[in-house]
């Protein structure tokens, strides 16, 4: 007979304080919970202890015997009336809200439903069927590992370089991991992939979710599952299919050695909906705890659900134990697990208030911004849901940076050569400020990107018009047709070379864009090398090849552009003044009378303000004063950079463009040209140098990199430099 003590309502979740383990379980509606215990490999039930006490709506017990190690779950019992919003059926094994640790992923079957799937009665019938041999068991866990020497990294916001990657997708196919390790944490730290991370300047990577999740059940009946893992039912454990060694100190182990490079690690989490869905889904863990309260139902008709997700179901973060059980997941991922940030799916919803509506002074939005521990790290929000009012780009609150989706799709709109969208682009180079410039916020509140894990590859935005779902076996229905894609003349894959000449030019365009611009910039794992989904721009259920990134598959032309790609973001690392930390207003730096930015137009002068209207205009240019924003004495003087020219041209055409009068800059040398394949960090030898007033001779669909040389009298490079497209003065 297994002792059992009252124990105390808090800490929530099994506890071992060295002698025994502490269960406390949160359920305001239940009449009585039950903790089972199961054997040493999840298999067998050893007993059921009824927790002895409630206190503040929480069952709790002190077991003196458990020991870490232990495996266990819950029964919950209360009426199944969904009619009233109840769901409770004792015969169902769930999942402790609170647990650190899973002993397996779970397993679909139509026992872990609390209704029989095949009942006209639906939901409104009751299943007695015990699902336990299909769920994973929690696991006590003893929180140990030599943390020491390890410490947050100060990752300046405006200098973060984010690289967006799924654990599996990013070393399953790696020739230099381990096989074990492939597809795993620990497949993430190996040298070869920290070696690639730090070429790329990456000193942040955003890892898709890493919680357990379930397969939707749709979706295992095609053979296929949820790779991308936005279906969460639980939010304290690493999911179990990414632990080679099966213990979450891999997880951890992972962390430091990200640390140890000068990475971050920004975890993506889903607080807005649980893999239990609609009323027609799976009883796996809060809805079997306390339906009612974790879940925002129907004020109306409680038997179904508020879906601001488009994923069957909200949580309710209204409740203030839910928003206690977010809160404490947070922050036990930074000072446990030692993350560094949070990206936040759907983030609108978690921050509806009571009524529903998205509000800056929501319960989610105020904890976290009062939370000493939270105020610190990375917050990033996807600011748009599916429910009313949803799209909230730009309305979030000092502190956060948001998912700038307005930027991808002007950046995209722009080079497929659409017209009256210099102005747009302007603000989205610049950090959008007409969006994010409130509140003392600062350009680093935009988080720029071209591609996302959600939508094309940048290799299949310029190879496919159309997307290509087929894979998915949903008849292409699923997936978004809004690409802004364009496939330069013919769609998939081809072997016209000017066809690839142009793909290839308009991807260094992206890239390009990308990293000169301010804010926050975010690369999607393999966009660098050429991975191609084969134009499946909604690859979630797609654990294969499609997703995976093939390391060994990379043609010449990819390894160019990886080259392209790392000399670009070593200009970005090099030189503030594309990662300001404030936005420009335009005013003269310091005892000078050039202007901290100057929009240019092809005859070299500045941008009138009719000409930002002109529908036909697809290209400008702008010239960076060297102003990087910081102020370096008390006095405060501006720290100074090199004087830098951007010019874009999405003409099909070429464009001569005149580089602005001496005052402005002087003599220029050339870093970057898309058209040429042109990038370099070094303008110190070789290469011509150009004067003022001549006319830069710009490619059709490119951009230039132009740097001011410090100095006067400088001379031209050695013939053996390349024949470049210049109509300029030299020296």
């Amino acid at each position: 007979m297994q002792a059992v003590w009252p124990g105390h309502p808090y800490p929530l979740g099994a506890t071992w304080d060295g002698k025994g383990v502490n269960f406390a379980l949160f359920s305001a509606n239940a009449e009585k919970v039950e903790l089972c215990l199961f054997d040493e490999r999840g298999k067998k039930e050893l007993g059921r202890i009824a927790l002895p006490e409630y206190t503040d709506q929480i069952w709790h017990g002190y077991l003196p015997d458990i020991q870490p190690g232990q495996y266990y779950g819950y029964r919950v019992y209360g009426p199944y009336d969904p009619g009233r919003g109840h769901r409770f059926n004792h015969h169902k094994l769930l999942v402790d809200p609170y647990a650190a640790k899973l002993s397996s992923e779970l397993a679909w079957n139509k026992a872990n439903y609390g209704f029989r799937l095949e009942s006209r009665r639906a939901d409104l019938s009751f299943n007695r069927a015990d699902n336990a041999r299909y769920m994973p068991k929690c696991v006590v866990t003893e929180q140990l590992y030599p943390w020491t020497g390890d410490k947050a990294l100060e990752v300046p916001w405006q200098d973060a370089q984010l690289y967006e990657m799924h654990v599996a997708g990013m070393t399953k196919l790696h020739p230099g991991v381990k096989p074990a390790f492939r597809g795993k944490f620990a497949g993430l730290v190996a040298e070869p992939v920290l070696e690639h991370l730090t070429s790329l300047g990456v000193n942040a990577v955003e890892l898709l979710p890493i919680h357990p999740g379930a397969d939707e059940r749709h979706l295992i009946e095609k053979g296929l599952g949820n790779y991308w893992g936005y279906n969460p039912f639980n939010y304290f454990s690493p999911n179990p299919r990414y632990l080679a060694t099966g213990e979450i100190n891999e997880f951890k182990s992972m962390v430091r050695h990200f640390h140890d490079a000068g990475i971050q690690v920004i975890l993506d989490v889903v607080y807005n909906h649980t893999a239990e869905g609609n009323h027609l889904g799976p009883t796996l863990s809060f809805r079997g705890i306390d339906n009612a309260s974790y879940y925002r139902l129907n004020p109306e008709d409680p038997r179904h659900y508020v879906d601001h997700t488009g994923c069957g179901n909200s949580l309710n973060l209204a409740h203030p134990r839910v928003l206690q059980m977010v809160m404490d997941s947070l922050r036990y991922w930074v000072t446990e697990m030692h993350v560094d940030g949070f990206r936040f799916d759907l983030t609108t919803t978690l921050a509806r208030n009571s009524m529903g509506n998205f509000s800056t002074q929501s319960p989610f939005l105020n904890a976290v911004r009062q939370d000493p521990v939270l105020c610190r790290v990375k917050l990033i929000a996807e600011p748009w849901d599916l429910g009313p009012d949803g799209y909230q780009l730009g309305r979030f609150l000092p502190g956060w940076s948001e998912w700038n989706d307005s930027y991808r799709d002007t950046v995209r709109g722009f080079w497929k050569g659409e017209g009256g969208v210099i102005g747009d682009l302007a603000f989205c180079l610049t950090g959008s400020s007409n969006r994010f410039e409130h509140q003392g916020r600062r350009p680093r509140a935009s988080v720029n990107f071209v591609t996302a894990h959600d939508g094309f590859t940048l290799e299949d935005l310029v190879s496919y018009d159309h997307k290509h779902n087929d894979a998915n076996q949903e008849n292409n229905r699923d997936g978004t047709d809004n690409n802004r894609g364009w496939n330069c003349g013919a769609e998939g894959p081809t072997d016209d070379p000017a066809i690839r000449t142009l793909r290839a030019r308009q991807k260094r365009n992206f890239v390009a864009t990308l990293l000169l611009s301010q804010g926050l910039p975010m690369l999607v794992a393999g966009d660098e090398m050429g991975r191609t989904q084969q134009g499946n721009n909604n690859a979630y259920c797609q654990d294969n090849s499609i997703s995976w990134i093939d390391w060994e598959g990379l043609r010449d032309e990819d390894r160019a552009f990886l080259d392209f790609t790392r000399t670009l973001a070593r200009i970005r690392r090099e030189h503030p003044v594309f990662r300001r930390p404030r936005f420009f207003h335009r005013h003269p730096e310091q005892d000078a009378t050039v202007k901290d930015i100057a929009w240019l137009s092809p005859e070299g002068r500045e941008l009138t303000q009719d000409e930002w209207n002109l529908s036909y205009a697809r290209c400008f240019g702008f010239l960076l004063s060297g102003d990087t924003g910081e102020y370096f004495t008390h006095a405060g003087q501006r720290q100074l950079d090199d004087r830098f020219i951007v010019l874009l041209n999405a003409h099909h055409e070429p464009v001569p463009f005149r580089l602005p009068a001496a005052a402005l800059g002087g003599n220029w040398k050339l870093m970057v040209d898309t058209a040429l394949d042109f990038a370099t960090t070094d303008v110190s030898d070789g290469g011509a140098v150009y004067r003022a007033r001549g006319s830069y001779f710009l490619q059709g669909r490119s951009l230039a990199l132009l740097v001011r040389l410090r100095g006067h009298g400088a001379k031209d490079g050695g013939v053996d430099q390349p024949a470049l497209p210049f109509d300029a003065e030299k020296d």
